[in-house]
């Protein structure tokens, strides 16, 4: 794999003799989420992917878990259609080891028994970006963020724009429906907006045919968010906002191996922040206050029918608080440093859960508050007009575990001698024993381990990104390759009687991500992206469950005059799925590791802007209407089409 990225390496900077598209004048893409700072994207030490509101909308993304499958570095994998269970890895991390934020705020549920998040029940209706940062960014954000950050940012009125008015419709197959109306605008002390979306489907079975047991039976979707925001600025220097979003989702499940005709979850999710923020010094200081909320609640409902002659009524709640002092220093420059930018801050957060699911004997139940506070500090720089150079430190203090100091340094060094950019970092992450892990009990038989150590990590990588001048065309193409590396510690899992848990495991993954995007022509843009996973328990010597060896993403973007069409192809390799959470056809279990076969999807989006006010769209999904199983027992969702009509006015 060396030798691979190695050659990478000399063909980009090969084939690069001129100057960049963006040092020729084309203004770079800005960033927030990998330094907290607005930064153009060449200048930040870490590997982001940004997908823009054009992005959601011309490639036709619903939720989530439809766009963050694009991403190089992430294998998605879902059980089912929307609502169903989503779970992202981040080069080679557990799901549960990576941070969703919203404009900031981590979303993920304190009363999920692992922290981890469920990408498929989020809407994109009203996110006007997503962030996505591979790598270690516990400096930055604290506990979660091992494999890397995912941050939404929500939409905002258009400056300048005292009313405007936006919205979606659109119908398709299999019953489903989906809209969004908005309103927003701006003076110069005001700004607004509030908004709702709404989606609903007939859906597919999720059990994989093949199973004897298999019914046939349909999992539904409905879905709907709020979004309100309102934000005021007295003066030139100081500015506040207020934000509140409702979101809330109803989804069939489906048990494997077989069927269950009844089985619903509801998935609850309000939030809301407030935030203000001044400027002093002239300009030099930054300071700002937040406070946040998020409050989460789940139930899982199953009546008795002909599969189980018993009721499911778990419930699950958890609420995060978050108070936050931040600060940014401009110092300009000192010598041979420029652009030297510096970071403190501190935050504090309550988290708690009061959830209870299962039936006595066994029933779980975890009902625990947990506090920690965290400092952090982080610089920025630019050393002789080429070299970013990035630091950051935070220590995490908790009242019931023990807590952990993390660290990121990063650089980028630009060659314009070649039209390149070499990337080198390295830092340590970490997840904190949820609560569950820590409080939960189950009857008699099993508790939590309140003496749990976080879970850390420490990771290298390494890359060079290369624009390519041929044919006249000086931003002809744009290619990169990253070599990473990550070693993961204490990791929690059961002991030997399952009892309880403790830090028992050990863990390793290293790939390579390569990225290539062709421009052509004007009316024409070709992306390409794959990821090379390698990992290994290092307890059992086996690769990881669900982390497939190869992903291979491709779209193209093609416009001419009013008409954009956007092709989309995922494909994924083989991939291993652990013990016992592998079936045959017949319903019974595999006791050892066994491997989900690969799959390939197609995406097809095609959009008409019919007048300066108004575009009309068509998405197709699975269009070969493959049915292959992400997750062994959960089939890909069957083939699809939505057309309707977008409009702002």
């Amino acid at each position: 794999m060396r030798r691979l990225l190695l050659a990478t390496a000399a063909m980009a900077l090969g084939l690069a003799p001129h100057m960049s598209a963006r040092a020729q004048g084309t203004p770079p893409e800005t960033v927030v989420t990998a330094t907290r700072i607005p930064t153009p994207a060449e200048r930040v030490p870490a590997a982001v992917t940004v997908i823009t509101r054009q992005d959601i909308e011309q490639r036709g993304y619903r939720t989530l878990a439809e766009a963050m499958r694009s991403v190089p570095g992430v294998r998605l994998v879902q059980a089912g259609g929307p609502g169903q269970q989503a779970s992202a890895f981040l080069r080679g991390s557990a799901s549960r080891q990576v941070l969703v934020l919203l404009d900031g705020v981590p979303l993920n549920d304190p009363s999920e028994p692992n922290g981890a998040f469920n990408f498929g029940n989020e809407l994109l209706g009203d996110i006007e970006r997503i962030e996505v940062v591979r790598g270690p960014a516990s400096s930055l954000y604290g506990s979660g963020a091992i494999g890397g950050v995912v941050n939404m940012i929500s939409r905002r009125a258009p400056a300048g724009t005292r009313l405007q008015l936006f919205g979606e419709a659109g119908l398709g197959t299999q019953r489903s429906a989906e809209g969004t109306l908005g309103i927003a605008g701006t003076d110069p002390r005001w700004n607004y907006l509030l908004m709702g979306q709404g989606a609903s489907t007939r859906g597919f079975d999720a059990t994989a045919p093949r199973f004897l047991s298999n019914t046939g039976e349909r999992d539904s979707f409905r879905g709907a968010v709020g979004t309100a925001r309102l934000g005021f600025r007295p003066d030139a220097n100081t500015q506040g906002e207020a934000l509140l979003r409702f979101r809330e989702t109803r989804t069939n499940l489906d048990n494997i191996p077989r069927d269950d005709p009844n089985n619903e979850i509801t998935d609850r999710l309000l939030y809301g922040q407030a935030r203000a923020e001044t400027t002093l010094l002239d300009g030099a200081w930054t300071s700002g206050l937040r406070a946040s909320f998020t409050g989460a609640k789940r139930r899982n409902l199953n009546l008795p029918d002909g599969t189980t002659r018993t009721t499911t009524d778990d419930m699950f709640r958890g609420d995060r608080q978050g108070y936050e002092w931040a600060n940014q220093l401009r110092l300009g420059g000192f010598g041979p440093a420029q652009d030297v930018n510096l970071l403190f801050g501190v935050i504090h957060e309550i988290e708690s859960t009061d959830s209870r699911s299962g039936t006595l004997p066994f029933q779980v139940v975890t009902d625990a508050t947990a506090r920690s506070t965290a400092f952090n500090l982080s610089a920025q720089a630019r050393l002789l007009d080429r070299f970013d150079i990035t630091a950051g430190l935070r220590q995490d203090e908790a009242a019931d575990y023990d807590g952990f100091t993390s660290w990121r340094l990063g650089g980028v060094l630009a060659l314009p001698e070649f039209s390149s950019r070499v990337i080198l970092s390295a830092g340590t992450a970490f997840k904190a024993p949820s609560l569950y892990q820590r409080f939960g009990t189950i009857g008699r038989s099993f508790r939590g381990n309140p003496d749990l150590k976080p879970e850390d990590s420490f990771s290298w990588e390494a890359g060079l990104e290369s624009d390519i001048a041929l044919f006249g065309r000086g931003d002809f193409a744009t290619a990169g390759a990253t070599w990473f590396q990550t070693r993961f510690n204490n990791l929690i899992n059961f002991n030997a009687a399952f009892s309880s848990l403790e830090n028992v495991d050990e863990a390793e993954a290293q790939g390579a991500e390569f990225h290539l995007t062709l421009r052509p022509a004007g009316w024409l843009e070709l992306y390409g992206a794959w990821t090379i996973t390698q990992t290994e328990d290092r307890s059992t010597g086996l690769a990881l469950p669900r982390r497939p060896r190869n992903v291979i993403t491709a779209n193209a973007r093609i416009a001419v005059d009013r008409v954009v069409v956007v092709p989309e192809v995922l494909f994924t390799g083989p991939s291993p799925e652990g013990a016992f959470a592998a079936y045959r056809d017949n319903g019974t279990a595999f006791v050892t590791q066994t491997y989900n076969k690969s799959g390939t999807i197609l995406n097809l989006t095609a959009s008409l802007q019919a007048t300066p006010a108004i575009a009309v769209f068509a998405e197709g999904r699975n269009l070969t209407n493959s049915r292959f199983e992400p997750a062994n027992g959960f089939v890909t969702p069957g083939r699809s089409l939505l057309v309707g009509t977008r409009f702002v006015f």
